[in-house]
């Protein structure tokens, strides 16, 4: 059985006071808590196992080396990948969506070709774009959620012209919550020999991930929302994709000779991964991993249904609060603003004082605000360790601001 009550007690910071206040912490789209183990993990390996990997001849760069190289299986069998040459070690999820833009993009894309966003992005999966197109000259072409704050997947495929080459888009919304049908949308990009470039750095959290299912080429995902450490991700590359990539950073690593008039490049994946890697991060993000699969994917995903749906009945409550969207596939991600509340910095700066930790801000996202005719929103984001209690503590907490503000 999913037992919450027993899991919270393998992150040692849940167990602490915020303000005189229990710790209610909600920010876990921005950032995820980290369990016990993966603290262990890291500091091991920074206390009685760490050397340079790779390349190394002695005990510990080959121990290093095993359990750094060890982690590509471990998110191989997170992602249910075919090939473990697909995992490609990223800083996050930015890295892994900048390198898609450059690695791809720059190499396969010209002036007029268009990529396909949705107004849900992310920054991180939209501003690799803009580079190109300010510096290759390609075309953004925009789709819009519903009212619900849906994306149909109809309304995607329809936007595909002549000229479309790429769709990215986001699995999950960072601000809705809504899941995104990548699956359909990936047939039909296929069909048309358009490449589909998903953000997985909300959905892979809260979710089981099978990309061979959606049938994606790219698929990122950031180890800090991941109950892993920061600076840790992984980009999927499908392997059909990894010939049509040019190395994007240049240096150590990637190669497999250097002279003064030419270089040979190593096979995939360490062709994208120059330099001395993210070694700590990486192993702690794997223990990360471990551990999510240890209590199972799926029972992840149906505790957090179950406080959406407590959360969704309860917020929906509040006949004061603007709940943005209300999409009826989401995750337990609320973002909204109340009446009368001058900014949704007050509205965090207020639950705050009750040990709440939430966000507040445009959550990088801004061409989601604007659609949705907002500046900023108020953000609570449940995790794998949260509880149907906190969620009234928030209630209790906005009820107070309600009363201040009104």
């Amino acid at each position: 059985m999913y037992d919450v009550n027993e899991i919270r007690k393998d992150f040692p910071i849940l167990s602490r006071d915020v303000n005189g206040k229990p710790l209610v912490y909600l920010d876990n789209g921005a950032s995820a808590q980290k369990p016990q183990v993966v603290i262990d993990a890291v500091t091991t390996a920074y206390s009685h196992e760490y050397a340079n990997v790779h390349r190394g001849l002695h005990y510990l760069s080959n121990l290093a080396t095993d359990k750094y190289e060890g982690v590509r299986k471990i998110v191989q069998t997170f992602l249910n990948a075919k090939h473990e040459e697909e995992i490609l070690f990223t800083s996050g999820g930015t890295e892994a969506l900048n390198l898609v833009s450059y690695a791809w993009g720059v190499p396969n894309l010209e002036a007029g070709d268009e990529v396909i966003l949705s107004v849900m992005e992310h920054h991180a999966n939209i501003v690799p774009w803009h580079f190109l197109r300010e510096r290759h000259g390609i075309v953004l072409k925009w789709v819009e959620t519903d009212v619900n704050g849906d994306l149909d997947a109809q309304t995607v495929i329809d936007a595909i012209g002549p000229k479309t080459k790429v769709i990215a888009i986001t699995h999950m919304s960072n601000v809705l919550g809504t899941v995104v049908d990548i699956k359909t949308i990936s047939a039909a990009a296929r069909e048309k020999g358009i490449i589909t470039v998903v953000d997985g750095s909300q959905s892979s959290v809260h979710a089981p991930v099978d990309v061979q299912d959606l049938g994606c080429d790219f698929f990122a995902i950031t180890g800090h929302k991941l109950y892993g450490p920061s600076g840790s991700g992984a980009l999927y590359v499908r392997q059909e994709r990894l010939t049509e990539m040019h190395p994007f950073i240049g240096g150590g690593d990637m190669i497999r000779d250097v002279s003064r008039d030419v270089i040979t490049y190593n096979d995939a994946p360490h062709k994208f991964e120059a330099g001395t890697p993210a070694i700590v991060q990486t192993i702690g993000m794997g223990v990360a991993l471990d551990y999510m699969m240890g209590l199972g994917m799926q029972n992840i995903a149906d505790h957090e249904r179950i406080l959406r749906d407590y959360a969704q009945t309860k917020l929906s409550g509040l006949n004061w609060l603007n709940i943005q969207g209300n999409s009826a596939s989401k995750g337990a991600i609320f973002s909204f603003t109340m009446d009368g509340a001058g900014h949704p910095h007050d509205i965090s700066t207020v639950v705050d004082q009750k040990g709440i930790a939430v966000r507040a801000g445009h959550h990088c996202a801004q061409p989601l605000m604007q659609h949705l005719g907002v500046t900023a929103t108020t953000r609570a984001s449940f995790g794998l360790y949260n509880t149907t209690e906190e969620v009234d503590k928030l209630v209790d907490a906005l009820e107070l601001c309600h009363d201040l503000f009104a």
